[in-house]
């Protein structure tokens, strides 16, 4: 059995987040992703402490999915650093894992 985690990815609000999070699912590399709208981000960059508004993505997979994964977005994000952030899930309804795992491509590498 495959391992389950939560990637997050933080976006451009509108058609960005919405192209790369259906991108994810089209190519196999994420069963399901959210798309939360309206975070407001605060961080530093290049000096600055700056806030945007993002939208948030939330990518299901495997672990054995996000080498590819990372670099299926890298080639995608507009960011020159994007947050590409991994979480396990630790537990989860056994049925709607089993989907998980059936549905992320199994040559996702």
């Amino acid at each position: 059995m495959s391992e389950p985690i939560a990637v997050l990815i933080a976006c451009p609000s509108g058609e960005p987040a919405e192209s790369l999070a259906r991108a994810l699912v089209e190519a196999g590399l994420a069963a399901c992703v959210n798309r939360l709208p309206g975070v407001r981000s605060t961080y530093r960059w290049k000096g600055e402490i700056v806030t945007d508004e993002e939208d948030l993505l939330v990518a299901k997979t495997t672990r054995e999915a996000f080498a590819a994964l990372e670099r299926f977005v890298l080639a995608r994000h507009p960011y020159d650093v994007p947050e590409i952030v991994a979480l396990p899930v630790v537990a989860g309804h056994a049925p709607y894992l089993a989907w998980l795992e059936a549905s992320v491509g199994v040559d996702a590498s």
